[in-house]
Parts: C-alpha cells; structure tokens; sequence
C-alpha cells in the first residue's frame, strides 16, 4: 500500500490519537498533506486535532484531580514544569489554561497540575476546548502554509512531496527524542 492511501485512509484517525498524547508535528504534516493533495480536507484535519487534543486534555485533567500530585511526585521530568505550572496557575489561570499548548515543555503536564489544584470543571472544560480550537487551527494553517511554501522552491511537487513529507516526519521525531533525553538527563541531574 502506498503511503499516498495510507494518509487518506488513516490519516484522521492518526491525528486523533497522536494529539491525544501531544501532536503539534503531525497536525503540522497533516496541513502539509492536505496541500499537496494527499486525500485529507484541512476541516478535518483541524476537526480530528481538536478532538484528540481537548479529550486528551480532558482525560488528564480528571486524572490529575485525582492522582495529581502522586504522578508529579513520582515522574521527576514533570516536577520542574509543574513547580513553573502552578506559579503561572496562581497568577493568570484563564491565560494559561487557554494557552498551554504553545509552551514547549508544560504541554503535558499541565492538565495534570491544574486538575491537581482543583481548578472548577466547567472552567477547564471551556477554556480547553477554546483553546484546542484556535491550536488546532493554527497548526493546521502552519502545516498548510509549509505546503504552499513549498510549491515556490519545488518545481516538481509530486515527485519530491512524500520525500519532504518524510523529511519533516523524521525531524519531528528526532527533535522529540532529543528532547526526551534531554528532560529525563535534567531530571536525574535534580535528583541527584
């Protein structure tokens, strides 16, 4: 199967689990993808990474609320982020509950550090979809605008597409394992 029917056929259920556990690459490629006409339509994709994104969210939000600060006591990666998460908590809420998706490195912990602080429901609720909306749009149009941009400096688009879509896989990837390493060397630096 090429990889052309791969992203139509499965290209929106793979938006919606990866932004369910963190996503901005594949947002970004599937914005690419919807430019050089690999047979996804830029509403979707914007509609899967809102759903997977604000249900994830959701999901570690609740989680948080209940285990929280045993999670954060234990992961010593997310206990400089949650340290930074709660002094942005106590100062502007709504500002970053709308916005943490756009901070490198509290992205993921931060659902569990606010559901941990108790935040009401219904205010995380409103403010995380809110903010998933305008994240996923603005991902989308990122990944779609790279598209566009890539028709000016490549004469044959088809022919090097899925090669400049596989190059930008690859260097996401490789800048999430970098950073992987990177926080898990800090942490055991701290605990040690």
């Amino acid at each position: 199967m090429q990889l052309e029917h791969l992203i139509a056929d499965y290209g929106y259920l793979a938006i919606l689990i990866v932004t369910f556990i963190e996503g901005e690459t594949i947002v970004i490629l599937a914005g690419i993808a919807v430019h050089l006409g690999y047979g996804l339509e830029l509403q979707w994709v914007i509609a899967s990474a809102v759903a997977g994104s604000f249900s994830g969210d959701q999901c570690w939000y609740y989680i948080g609320r209940h285990w929280g600060p045993r999670i954060i006591a234990k992961r010593l990666s997310w206990q400089a982020g949650a340290e930074r998460v709660y002094k942005h908590l106590h100062r502007h809420q709504y500002w970053l509950i709308l916005t943490f998706r756009f901070y490198y490195g509290l992205r993921n912990v931060t659902p569990f550090v606010v559901g941990s602080a108790h935040v009401p429901r219904l205010r995380f609720f409103s403010l995380n979809l809110i903010g998933a909306i305008v994240w996923a749009i603005s991902f989308a149009y990122i990944g779609y605008l790279l598209g566009e941009a890539s028709k000016l400096f490549i004469d044959d688009l088809r022919r090097y597409g899925l090669y400049l879509l596989g190059a930008f896989v690859c260097l996401g990837v490789a800048i999430w394992l970098v950073m992987l390493v990177r926080n898990r060397r800090k942490a055991r630096e701290r605990a040690q």
